[in-house]
């Protein structure tokens, strides 16, 4: 797969992806004091679909376009198909809003966000975006996020690296492990593509040992996870979730699974 993230905007894994956050975003900014979120691999911020990579995958049709043409989609889809939208100003699904954008959107007076991208371009056309809604950083987000994480108010942290490197999902573990270790009430919501089933549970099983804290596992299968050249789905590890995150961000796994997936697809949610 191309890991560029243009070619998979607004497909099944940025809807479970997103729509997760939006979740999140809301039970979080109803707890009083400032609310930090750090969003490690924020990317270009919005995507046009009908541009040359994302209509040479494909997959925004079978996602984005999907949900927003759908009767049935549950209320945990809400804000982001009213932030698709407003992007879109009612016309048709022709761009999809990124992390920062949906996150930007949610968040209070005095509540921050920093948002991190290695690519110059997608850097650049981020802070184009984002302008003084966020900070606006060209680094690397797994550094970032336990350096700049507050020590006592409440964090969100959002971690979706675009797993090209071999070690991503080691970092993205031990990221989480040093932000909680400085933060012990902070909320980490990790996201990892579903390809095979020795590459998850090597990673379930490393994050269990290194963070000591609840976790909630949230799986989205379109597929039998039997070829690793593939993603078959995906998943959230949500560090600390916040009370009641189970039933909507179950609603959202089990509408793409039977919705999107092969032969209706199976949906997850547990506790690790």
């Amino acid at each position: 797969m191309n890991y560029r993230h243009a070619f998979h905007a607004g497909n099944f894994a940025d809807l479970a992806k997103h729509a997760a956050l939006t979740v999140l975003l809301d039970r979080m900014t109803r707890i009083a004091g400032p609310l930090t979120v750090i969003d490690t691999h924020a990317g270009a911020g919005a995507y046009d679909l009908t541009g040359d990579m994302a209509r040479r995958s494909g997959e925004a049709e079978a996602g984005i376009v999907r949900l927003m043409g759908a009767g049935d989609a549950p209320e945990a889809f809400e804000v982001l198909i009213a932030a698709t939208a407003r992007i879109n100003e009612g016309a048709g699904v022709r761009l999809y809003p990124g992390s920062p954008m949906l996150i930007a959107a949610s968040l209070r007076p005095g509540d921050r966000l920093i948002a991190c991208e290695l690519r110059p371009d997608d850097h650049a056309h981020l802070a184009n975006l984002m302008g003084e809604r966020a900070e606006i950083l060209q680094a690397d987000g797994f550094a970032i996020a336990p350096a700049r994480i507050p020590g006592k108010t409440p964090v969100l942290i959002h971690i979706d690296p675009p797993y090209e490197r071999g070690d991503d999902y080691r970092r993205c573990v031990q990221a989480a492990a040093e932000a909680v270790a400085k933060n012990s009430a902070a909320c980490v919501m990790i996201w990892l593509p579903l390809k095979d089933l020795e590459t998850f549970d090597r990673f379930l099983r490393d994050l269990e040992t290194s963070v000591r804290r609840p976790v909630l596992i949230a799986e989205t299968r379109l597929r039998p996870l039997d070829d690793p050249l593939k993603m078959n789905g995906c998943a959230l590890a949500i560090l600390s979730p916040p009370a009641g995150i189970e039933g909507p961000v179950g609603e959202i796994c089990r509408w793409i699974a039977h919705n999107l997936g092969q032969n209706g697809g199976e949906a997850r949610v547990w506790n690790l």
